[in-house]
């Protein structure tokens, strides 16, 4: 009968200790693991979309891209068409449709124009950055801001008409080669501004001239920078628009080209909205009379000091046993 007991004894005291390690070992794994990295839970980085704006082209942002894709982030930098706000902004979103997942869209100088109409109604548009960009509010455009907002690009631009198919004419906008330094990109070295100048595409008339008929700034989240030297769009107005949107605005010294001039400033913005995307809403806290919330971490925290004092628990019941049956 002796031997009958201490053989179960045994048996329940093993029992014991295999449920405490268990409890533990679940409930702390749990609350050890790490948040998805930059605040994603799900794992899946948003993917960045970068919109260039006139006299540029996609390639003006390739130091921002490099920084972004060594930081994990997926980037798609298409080519803005610059024929005008309409056309632009439909173009830009129809390739956010094919995007699958959460985006952060950015856009600089006439390319935050675009990047306020093309994004209303995408649900998947989480973020919106603003690069020494226009940021228009419904009914007004590139030329009416710039008339609230003189700048030195009034006079550093020259018009070409152009001739398209099916009988398609208009007139192109272009830097003045002169200009190019002094107003568009004074923060770079001369001969790397007079490059952009002779690879520059011309925006039409209609990129600065049409309205907007939306603004997602006002439903989005928005990051903007101000250029303090930007000779392009007026500094004030960068300021008025980023102040109106309730943007989460930084200032530097740099000149309209920031994102080429500036690339890890830049790409630090942009990593901030993309943080702010992938974070997720914390967890309603139902203890009674709280009133408040608390996050996932102080939650998963909960479990875990659960999980130790249920592990706790059974350890001293499986000692319990042990000495009664010793």
């Amino acid at each position: 009968m002796a031997a009958t007991l201490d053989s179960r004894s045994r048996r329940r005291i093993r029992r014991a200790h295999v449920a405490a390690a268990g409890c533990a070992l679940a409930l702390c794994a749990s609350a050890a693991a790490p948040a998805a990295a930059d605040g994603d839970t799900t794992g899946t980085k948003p993917t960045v979309v970068l919109i260039h704006g006139a006299f540029a082209d996609a390639s003006s942002w390739n130091g921002v891209i490099e920084r972004l894709e060594a930081r994990g982030y997926p980037v798609i930098a298409p080519a803005n068409p610059l024929r005008g706000l309409y056309s632009d902004a439909e173009y830009i979103a129809s390739v956010l449709e094919s995007v699958k997942g959460p985006i952060v869209l950015a856009g600089h100088s006439y390319g935050g124009a675009v990047i306020s109409t093309a994004a209303a109604g995408n649900p998947h548009v989480k973020s919106l950055v603003y690069v020494s960009a226009l940021m228009p509010d419904v009914g007004e455009s590139g030329m009416s801001l710039g008339a609230r907002f003189p700048s030195a690009l009034g006079t550093a631009t020259r018009s070409v008409p152009y001739r398209a198919g099916g009988g398609v004419s208009g007139t192109d906008l272009y830097l003045k080669r002169d200009k190019v330094h002094p107003v568009f990109a004074a923060c770079l070295p001369e001969s790397q501004a007079n490059l952009l100048g002779v690879t520059q595409r011309p925006a039409a008339t209609t990129a600065f001239s049409e309205k907007a008929k939306v603004a997602a700034w006002k439903t989005i989240p928005s990051w903007a920078l101000v250029g303090r030297q930007d000779m392009t769009i007026n500094p004030d107005q960068e300021r008025f628009q980023a102040k109106r949107a309730h943007s989460h605005t930084v200032e530097l010294d740099t000149c309209h080209v920031s994102l080429i001039a500036r690339p890890d400033a830049v790409a630090d913005l942009i990593l901030q909205a993309a943080t702010a995307a992938g974070s997720s809403p914390a967890l309603a806290d139902t203890g009674s009379g709280s009133g408040g919330r608390r996050s996932d971490a102080g939650a998963l925290a909960g479990l875990a000091a659960g999980g130790l004092i249920a592990g706790a628990g059974a350890v001293l019941g499986a000692r319990r046993l042990r000495r009664r049956f010793a």
